[in-house]
């Protein structure tokens, strides 16, 4: 079933959006209240891109929320359980942010912009009202704005190569998550080696949202010797690399220990911060439920599940399929989901209700394809 997507002014536009009407754009979603684009029309040509070559993304919607002043490092660290003790400029950090009761509430990363300022590049919530009205209550001496950030991402084997290009040699100091403010040909950016698959890549934070159009045209022509190609963070790669979907794969009463984000999360430091009490709580008593892969029976799957897909074992529900497709390199349909800790075991055979008929699928950990 097709269905057009209305343009109006509800939803924002990003700066690359009259580029990717250029080149293409055939599909596009709501993320942070902003246009989103999901596909080019070949999905198969862009998913080939991402593994073998390279590709450009238009990620704007991965907004920034900005804090600045004195307080602004104190400030962070009371908002994550994230350690950050080694916090530096120029080094971002994946941060799980969770409300008073430990319940995840997105998974952003972190960046220290100077001394007093730091972003946070977030998932999709309204995460600045989040921190808006916590530096308010509490009296933080920060301002909380939106800065002018605008990320494009270039992804895959051929992109670190396509950069160093553009930007020069230094980029080969870059560590992951590690970012440099600069000029390209006089657009001011920040880079980052960062970027939302395990295909390797970099992610070009424009500055200047006036100046979208002439990013994009600078990326595509230094690309062009490479074949570079529009697409989108890509639905069946995320899969098969277990990478976290934050709105697509949480529920409201998703904790961080569920998703194998423990290790960002220091329960030992003196630091106080937003859930550690109840966090401390589920991790002596254990977690109920885990993220975890499945390999589904049955026919190909030719589009995704519209809907997440419960779980059975047994006529009993023990979770749900969040997202679900057909991985060429695993030559299976595949999908991810939570499950309760009991049959989140290695082979476990469960039936998942999807919308068409009940599949026969097996656990599997994350990630799939390794």
């Amino acid at each position: 079933m097709t269905i057009s997507l209305s343009i109006g002014p509800q939803n924002r536009k990003s700066p690359f959006f009259k580029s990717t009407l250029q080149d293409g754009l055939t599909s596009a979603s709501i993320y942070n209240h902003m246009y989103f684009p999901t596909s080019y029309g070949d999905k198969s040509a862009e998913y080939d891109r991402l593994l073998k070559g390279v590709a450009m993304w238009d990620v704007s919607i991965e907004r920034q929320v900005a804090f600045k002043g004195r307080d602004a490092v104190k400030f962070a660290r009371y908002l994550t359980g994230r350690n950050l003790d080694d916090l530096q400029v120029g080094q971002g950090k994946y941060i799980p942010l969770c409300d008073y009761q430990g319940r995840l509430i997105n998974d952003p990363i972190l960046l220290q912009i100077s001394e007093n300022e730091i972003w946070l590049s977030i998932a999709d919530s309204d995460i600045k009202l989040w921190v808006s009205g916590i530096a308010d209550s509490l009296k933080y001496r920060v301002d909380v704005f939106e800065p002018d950030a605008s990320p494009l991402a270039v992804q895959g084997p051929l992109a670190t190569p396509l950069i160093a290009d553009m930007f020069g040699e230094w980029i080969y100091d870059l560590k992951f998550f590690g970012f440099q403010e600069t000029k390209l040909k006089g657009i001011p950016v920040i880079l980052a080696r960062s970027g939302w698959s395990k295909q390797g890549g970099f992610e070009i934070y424009l500055l200047d949202n006036n100046l979208g159009e002439s990013l994009w045209a600078e990326v595509k022509n230094a690309g062009a010797q490479y074949n570079i190609g529009p697409g989108a963070p890509n639905y069946v790669e995320r899969l098969e690399s277990g990478l976290l979907s934050f709105r697509t794969d949480c529920d409201e009463h998703s904790n961080p220990f569920e998703f194998g984000l423990g290790r960002f999360i220091d329960l030992d430091q003196n630091q106080e911060f937003i859930g550690k009490a109840p966090l401390q709580k589920i991790k002596q008593t254990g977690v109920k439920r885990e993220f975890v892969g499945l390999r589904v029976d049955g026919p190909r799957f030719n589009s995704p599940p519209e809907d997440r897909s419960s779980i059975y074992s047994e006529d009993d529900y023990v979770g749900y399929a969040s997202a679900a497709a057909y991985s060429p390199r695993l030559n299976s349909n595949i999908a991810v989901g939570v499950i309760d800790t009991r049959h989140a075991i290695d082979g476990n055979e469960v039936v998942v209700d999807f919308s068409d008929h009940k599949r026969e699928a097996r656990v599997t950990p994350l990630p799939m394809f390794r």
